[in-house]
């Protein structure tokens, strides 16, 4: 056998993440449906002189700049996959744009809050009929564009546990840019059904405020999630544990000395393990011991024999 063949045997891809296609397709049809609505919106303000719809518009605006960021994520990171500067892979691409769409959304939220208080301070007429049209068909756009974003997860049911750890972080962060326009949607057709039917103009603006620390406390989950896998911290993670009873249940006693564990991919992780043994077992026997537990899919072990540190 040649020494060619011999290497090739132990070379592997680094690309971990297969991507998500539909979900890519379908965040660029939310895109496309959500920067038609954050149009109908603008205009549809300005012409009949509501500021609360003008205000959703530009509200969507965000949101549609936020899907964006998420379609550009996909992009890049497929673009990018076989790019060798990436030592772990381009997964991390489309983590980075869920962070940065959470940051959009805690923004989105901060704006709320003081459109919603200034109205409540300084009251404007508002055409409720006009108003509450428009807002219901956001409402449906918003809906559709939901359950477009739901379907990106079916690309994922291949493994036993994916139930546990395949979340597409990007889109969830377009999934709950969506959830949270709708859910603004809302709260503006009953406030503006308040203010039609019972004069309580003040439920307009009070309903902005409950949205907006709706949408402050999804963005700051999001922010948590992301920035985790971002810094690398997963040692709390279940298959850390799971590393150590390997280890612990081998034929070969063993201490860990070092271990390193960080997410390469949805629900893959790399690993980096340090032990101290006697002469016994080598660094493959280990690590087909762990190859079991198929979400660590890089794994490098190294060996410090307790013999040769006597000597």
């Amino acid at each position: 056998m040649s020494s060619y063949s011999l290497t090739d045997r132990w070379r592997h891809s680094h690309v971990f993440d297969e991507g998500n296609p539909l979900a890519q397709r379908n965040t660029r049809w939310a895109v496309f449906l959500t920067a038609i609505m954050m149009v109908a919106e603008i205009v549809g303000g300005w012409l009949y002189n509501s500021m609360a719809l003008l205000a959703d518009g530009w509200h969507m605006s965000s949101h549609a700049l936020a899907l964006g960021l998420s379609v550009l994520a996909y992009g890049a990171a497929r673009r990018f996959a076989q790019d060798k500067r990436f030592t772990f892979g381009t997964w991390k691409i489309e983590i980075l744009g869920g962070y940065t769409s959470a940051i959009v959304l805690l923004g989105v939220a901060a704006l709320m809050l003081y459109q919603s208080a200034e109205r409540l301070i300084s009251p404007s007429p508002i055409l409720y009929d006009q108003a509450i049209a428009i807002a219901a068909v956001g409402l449906l756009v918003n809906l559709a564009c939901a359950w477009l974003l739901k379907g990106g997860h079916s690309d994922h049911h291949h493994g036993h546990d994916d139930h546990h750890h395949h979340h597409d972080l990007n889109l969830r962060s377009a999934y709950l840019h969506v959830i949270a326009d709708a859910a603004t949607s809302v709260l503006a057709i009953l406030a503006l059904f308040g203010g039609k039917l019972w004069g309580a103009s003040w439920l307009d603006p009070a309903m902005g405020i409950v949205g907006a620390v709706l949408v402050a406390v999804w963005a700051r989950g999001l922010i948590r999630d992301t920035g985790r896998v971002l810094l690398d911290a997963e040692m709390d993670a279940p298959v850390v544990q799971e590393i150590h009873d390997v280890i612990a249940a081998s034929p070969w006693p063993a201490e860990v000395t070092d271990l390193h564990v960080w997410r390469v991919g949805k629900g893959k992780y790399a690993c980096i393990l340090s032990l101290v043994l006697d002469n016994e077992g080598s660094p493959d026997d280990f690590r087909k011991q762990l190859s079991v537990h198929e979400e660590l899919v890089h794994i490098t072990v190294e060996i410090n024999r307790r013999k040769s540190v006597h000597h």
